[in-house]
């Protein structure tokens, strides 16, 4: 027959022992850590949840029910204790709205809205904070034709390399100019038969050329033997002129008295009309008034002026006689730049894009435009502003 070990009553208590050991030493461990964790004040813990395995552990060793009322109780005593440490945060809390970010834009957060961008390329490759080793301060565009590249090649040549160089094709021959090496650098915008002004309101929103100090919105008919753009804009800034031209040779292309060069001055922000055409000394075409072939707008001007371009009338006729209402006092911040001159070459290319109709000419069908749309400007402005004074309750004189 087999002996029989015999056992101490020791020996089978031991595993129990440990077992609950074990049991209070987790427990311990979890209240401890819990409540160290807890003095870290930027992180509210309002539910631990344990592995799984240590539940299954415990509930195995102990009663499931016991275990769980004693952690309820610890961790609820300890969340009203700290309670006024730190709030709960619901989903409704973590939902982002800034009204004061742009239109669209209000559930970001302010610190990635990028509001304005620019007209700087970029490189496709490389560290995106060393693309440009240098930013140009001033934007100058033309819009041209492939008739006036040469014209367009001296006048660029007159912008040093603080300037960006935007050419508006309205003849959708962009290709031919790559034999230029400053047109590899320039930015191209290309779309048939189109004016001015028409690019002006699409391409350049404030918010897209808001990086630029000045901006240059000029013809391509422009002779610039006589002009050195760095040194118009020393000019513009010590006279003040937040919407200014260069002067006009007094021999070629000259409408206005306004806009023809004194020899004896660097700038003239007045001057003298035929008679009755000037019913006050301080408004156009005597005062705060500059043509719209080589027209220079400062950042603020340009915000102003954007939202007066009608997206319908493309020619800017009557243009230039409400650039005064974008800036203030308008008789002495738009003005003629003397010491820096042009010439108008005065070169119907834009009117050649027309069509001929009814007999007439494409040059005439534009010219008709033109004055169309002028008349169609001055009434829109003069509506307006009876809308907002009748809006008001501001009784305006009709001569007013």
């Amino acid at each position: 027959m087999g002996k029989h070990r015999s056992h101490s009553p020791s020996a089978f208590m031991r595993k129990p022992s440990e077992t609950t050991r074990l049991i209070i030493t987790t427990i311990i461990g979890i209240v401890a850590g819990f409540f160290i964790g807890n003095s870290f004040h930027t992180v509210s813990i309002t539910k631990v949840l344990l592995p799984s395995g240590i539940i299954s552990f415990i509930e195995d060793r102990n009663t499931g029910q016991a275990t769980e009322a004693m952690l309820n109780h610890v961790f609820s005593s300890q969340k009203n204790q700290s309670s006024h440490h730190s709030n709960e945060v619901s989903a409704e809390d973590l939902k982002i709205f800034v009204p004061t970010n742009p239109k669209g834009a209000e559930r970001l957060p302010p610190g990635i809205v990028a509001a304005e961008s620019d007209l700087y390329p970029r490189r496709l490759w490389g560290d995106p904070s060393e693309d440009l080793p240098s930013k140009p301060r001033y934007l100058v565009t033309f819009t041209v034709g492939y008739g006036q590249k040469a014209n367009i090649d001296a006048a660029v040549k007159k912008f040093s390399e603080n300037f960006t160089i935007l050419l508006f094709h309205y003849d959708g021959r962009v290709s031919e100019w790559d034999d230029l090496e400053w047109s590899k650098r320039a930015i191209h915008v290309s779309v048939r038969k189109q004016a001015k002004w028409w690019y002006a309101k699409r391409f350049l929103h404030p918010d897209i050329v808001a990086p630029y100090d000045y901006i240059f919105i000029w013809d391509e008919d422009l002779g610039v033997e006589h002009f050195n753009a760095e040194e118009y804009i020393k000019l513009v800034k010590k006279h003040g002129l937040e919407i200014s031209q260069p002067g006009l040779e007094p021999n070629r292309g000259l409408t206005w008295q306004m806009t023809k060069r004194r020899g004896d001055r660097e700038v003239h922000k007045v001057t003298e009309e035929r008679p009755g055409w000037c019913s006050d000394p301080h408004l156009p075409p005597c005062a705060a008034f500059v043509e719209i072939m080589a027209t220079v707008f400062s950042r603020d001007a340009w915000r102003c002026v954007w939202h007066m371009l009608q997206n319908d009338l493309v020619h800017g006729w009557g243009l230039d006689f409400a650039l005064r209402k974008c800036v203030e006092p308008a008789h002495e911040k738009i003005g003629v730049v003397d010491a820096q001159w042009i010439v108008h070459q005065v070169v119907p290319s834009l009117g050649n894009q027309g069509q001929a109709e009814n007999g007439k000419a494409p040059w005439e069908g534009v010219r008709e435009r033109c004055r169309r749309e002028w008349g169609i400007f001055q009434n829109r402005m003069t509506e307006a502003e009876k809308a907002y004074y009748k809006a008001k309750g501001i009784s305006v004189p009709n001569k007013a």
